[in-house]
């Protein structure tokens, strides 16, 4: 079946490059509006004139697909707050504090320090205004959390929310900007007022619903691990997880049941098929039924938080139940794309969130590729037969995702199978018995053995995780994977389907082509990767210093061996830079690079009496001198400063290279400084 010959593909392909174009080009709004108005006057008017005659027209359907590409970038700035007037980043505003009224919008994962909250503003220096926040509140300060949708209103200084300080670092202030989320607070008890806790939000409410739910299983006696996975399988918050868990679940290749995706969903929908069975008997039925299942569904999105994964999931299911009570035969492929077409035009920002593309991702491969490998061996007997077929989704869904799975996350668990052949077959029994035990803690009748069973069933999980997670050896990490491959990765998946369905040389062909095309890009990389630089990272209290020669990296520093084994800042330049080998070394007092001499001066302040000028001072470990002496004496072109300086050294520092008229880098504020 040729795909491309359902119309709804079609579009959906070019609302995806609308919203593509709106994301990475600045496009003025209104000359794209107006431009696609006139497209849609101009379909229309072309469809009065041909009507009969319009199917054949080729020039009908490349408007209609100019119009979408409109459309998608549209729908792009329409979900953006900053065009509006109303934004608080367009109304007067102090450097130091702003009164500022917001409404609990969501709760996130707490840190080390903070509570952590996305806020909607109320009002912004006495004005109404619009837009999000992210909150942070000193945990030692509040003797409870915050909840969903209440009021809250404080003095305090906006602040940008902390760009990447070390190259290929995750850009927090990137994702947040997807959400709307351009500045953040840091608050405690004595700078808020609580203004209203009532609910007024479907959020709101749900969260509620959440609380009363983790209140009656506390009650109930379920201990603080069972409680973490049950809010993440069965209430789609992953917040309480202790992060040993969290990455066992990572290590062993089954985080995705800890998201809640059409996994869950699908479960869910079989085990509310087989309730609400009896309502076909009835007159209506048949409406009846589709209608309450979609209304469950949707409830259950809107109380697991409405993420990515599950508004795919729960749009995709609601399409299948509409389409089986009008007894119309659905086709998976147009079911995913008009579940996508929906999700994006309503929520294009989507489109950029890892859990969107991992879970279609994943879905397409189970639909395309599942059956390719379940038929190489059809066992006859149901205790054979069933394994298999758990075992050929799983692996579909890895061919799915793996290559975008190396691009985000640059690891890959090599005992998948073993684990999801294990967790899959009890997840149905996980999710129907713990929606009961939901039930009768909410009705106040839930038995201590029942507890101590499901208590017993989580427990076993997390350990046979565990146990997983712990064959290291078997997880491939710092895979460098970059776009391109992935690009090329998925054309060889395409060609490989369509070689195995036509058998013919064309797609046989294109399949070689791509796999000496994955070759080529791997080579491409390594010669990308040939060159030299030097960088003075940005780690808080310590120095670190590289020296890059091709693939090789030597590291100076003097972090203990602990801290330079779990450093993020090594371990994420190391893949994207394609580092084959890291040699670590004392801190020197002296480097030379490219003709270039750079100075680092310690907590020791020794520079008197050197025979050279250097082009750079580096400053680290808070060195007790005279800034203008040494500027005067030395005349460097740069001082550099680390973030093992006390801030308070870094503020002076910065001052008096303003004064002196010399560039200033603070690597806490501006990042790794790099001379390539």
């Amino acid at each position: 079946m040729k795909l491309l010959n359902f119309t709804i593909i079609k579009l959906t392909i070019f609302l995806v490059f609308g919203i593509l174009l709106a994301h990475y080009l600045r496009l003025d709004f209104q000359t794209v509006l107006y431009a696609t108005i006139g497209l849609v006057i101009l379909i229309r008017v072309y469809w009065l004139a041909l009507k009969s005659k319009i199917n054949r027209s080729p020039y009908f359907g490349i408007l209609a697909c100019l119009c979408m590409v409109g459309v998608g970038i549209i729908s792009y700035h329409l979900q953006d707050e900053t065009l509006r007037s109303k934004h608080y980043t367009h109304l007067n505003s102090s450097e130091n504090y702003n009164t500022i009224v917001f409404q609990i919008e969501k709760r996130l994962k707490p840190d080390a320090y903070n509570a952590k909250y996305i806020a909607v503003i109320k009002s912004f220096n006495d004005e109404e205004a619009i837009g999000h926040l992210l909150i942070n509140i000193k945990k030692d300060s509040l003797s409870k959390y915050l909840n969903v949708d209440d009021i809250i209103l404080t003095s305090s200084e906006l602040k940008v929310i902390q760009k990447p300080l070390n190259p290929y670092q995750f850009d927090y202030s990137k994702y947040l900007e997807l959400q709307q989320v351009y500045h953040q607070l840091y608050l405690n008890s004595n700078t808020i007022l609580k203004l209203s806790n009532s609910k007024s939000t479907i959020y709101g409410y749900a969260d509620a619903l959440r609380t009363t739910i983790n209140l009656k299983l506390v009650e109930a006696g379920f201990e603080k691990d069972a409680l973490s996975i049950m809010n993440a399988l069965l209430l789609g918050q992953r917040q309480m997880i202790d992060k040993s868990v969290y990455n066992n679940y990572v290590n062993s290749g089954t985080i995705h049941i800890l998201a809640v995706s059409g996994l869950h969903v699908g479960l869910i929908l079989w085990i509310l098929n087989f309730l609400f069975r009896p309502l076909l008997y009835l007159k209506y039925g048949n409406f009846i039924r589709p209608f309450i299942l979609i209304i469950i569904l949707w409830t259950f999105a809107v109380i697991a938080g409405l993420s990515p994964s599950v508004t795919r999931a729960v749009t995709m299911f609601s399409v299948i139940s509409f389409a089986m009570h009008l007894k119309r035969r659905t086709n998976i492929y147009n079911t995913l794309v008009i579940s996508a077409f929906f999700i994006l035009l309503i929520k294009p920002t989507f489109l950029f969130a890892v859990g969107f593309q991992m879970s279609y991702l994943a879905v397409l491969g189970i639909v395309s590729v599942q059956p390719i490998i379940y038929k190489l061996w059809q066992p006859k007997y149901w205790i054979l037969d069933k394994p298999w077929q758990i075992f050929t989704v799983t692996l579909a869904a890895q061919i799915g995702v793996v290559p975008i799975s190396l691009f985000y996350f640059h690891q890959f668990p090599g005992l998948f199978f073993i684990s999801n052949l294990v967790v899959i077959p009890f997840l149905g029994i996980i999710l129907g018995f713990g929606l009961l035990i939901i039930a009768l803690a909410l009705l106040g009748f839930l038995p201590k053995s029942i507890v101590d069973i499901y208590s017993f069933i989580i427990d076993s999980l997390n350990n046979f995780i565990a146990w997983v997670a712990q064959f290291e050896s078997f997880l491939f990490r710092d895979i460098p994977f970059t776009l391109l491959q992935v690009l090329v990765s998925y054309l060889i998946v395409i060609a490989m389907i369509q070689a195995y369905k036509f058998r013919n040389f064309k797609w046989t062909a294109m399949s070689l082509i791509a796999i000496i095309g994955l070759h080529c890009t791997y080579f491409y990389n390594k010669h990308q990767s040939q060159n030299e630089a030097l960088v003075i990272f940005n780690k808080s209290r310590y120095s670190m210093i590289g020296l890059k020669t091709n693939n090789q990296l030597t590291l100076f520093h003097n972090l203990d061996s602990v801290q330079l084994q779990s450093n993020h800042a090594i371990k994420n330049y190391k893949v994207g830079e394609s580092i084959d080998l890291v040699k670590t070394d004392s801190l020197q007092s002296v480097y030379i690079y490219k003709n270039k001499i750079i100075l680092a001066i310690d907590s020791i302040a020794v520079y008197k009496g050197i025979s050279f000028y250097p082009n750079y001072i580096l400053l680290r470990n808070s060195p007790r001198l005279n800034l203008n002496r040494v500027i005067d004496s030395l005349k460097p072109e740069q001082i550099i400063a680390d973030a093992s300086n006390y801030k308070s050294y870094l503020k002076r520092w910065k001052a008096t290279c303003e004064h002196k008229k010399i560039p200033f880098h603070q690597t806490n504020e501006k990042g790794a400084y790099i001379i390539k």
